[in-house]
């Protein structure tokens, strides 16, 4: 098996999506992630910026001696940015392009509950025409009567993304005060 074999999710069908999902509130919709991938959620905390990052990374956070790259969510789906004080940080565990894993700090809106989705509440992801990238969204799930979206963290992240989180990790301590 290749390393790539993780990214094709789709044609596996949507069996490998049916499970536990964290869910969270960004722009008033309702997403989730793999429970799996969640370390811990956190109050939103003073973030140290970090120089020439792209715009979604707002920088790190010192957790416990640790330093936590932190992505903002709204600015990633390029949704516009709002009133901080209601967010929080969900830390997740992101597998690097090497197979490597790290932890990273993604600023949500709230966080909802943990469900359970059964694999025929799944539906596979719409086609939204060829210019419109859908690779990082696992299914389209229907809870309650509503809509969440569940999202491939890994696949969010992202290749550029994941060289700026390195040159982040990979500096001293001394860069978050």
């Amino acid at each position: 098996m290749m390393a790539n074999d993780n990214i094709q999710r789709k044609p596996a069908g949507t069996n490998r999506a049916a499970g536990k999902y964290l869910t969270f509130n960004l722009q008033a919709e309702s997403y989730g992630i793999d429970v799996l991938k969640v370390r811990e959620i956190i109050r939103l905390t003073s973030i140290t910026t970090v120089p020439q990052m792209p715009a979604h990374i707002r920088g790190v956070i010192n957790l416990r001696g640790k330093i936590i790259p932190v992505m903002d969510l709204r600015l990633r789906f390029d949704f516009a940015t709002t009133n901080t004080e209601q967010n929080c940080i969900v830390v997740v565990q992101v597998k690097l392009p090497d197979g490597k894993t790290t932890q990273m700090g993604l600023i949500v809106d709230g966080v909802e509950e943990v469900i359970n989705i059964a694999e025929n509440d799944i539906e596979e992801t719409p086609s939204f025409g060829g210019q419109i990238c859908t690779d990082y969204i696992i299914g389209i799930a229907k809870v309650k009567g509503l809509v969440k979206t569940l999202l491939d963290i890994d696949g969010i992240v992202g290749a550029d993304t994941l060289k700026s989180i390195r040159a982040i990790t990979a500096a001293p301590a001394a860069t978050a005060k």
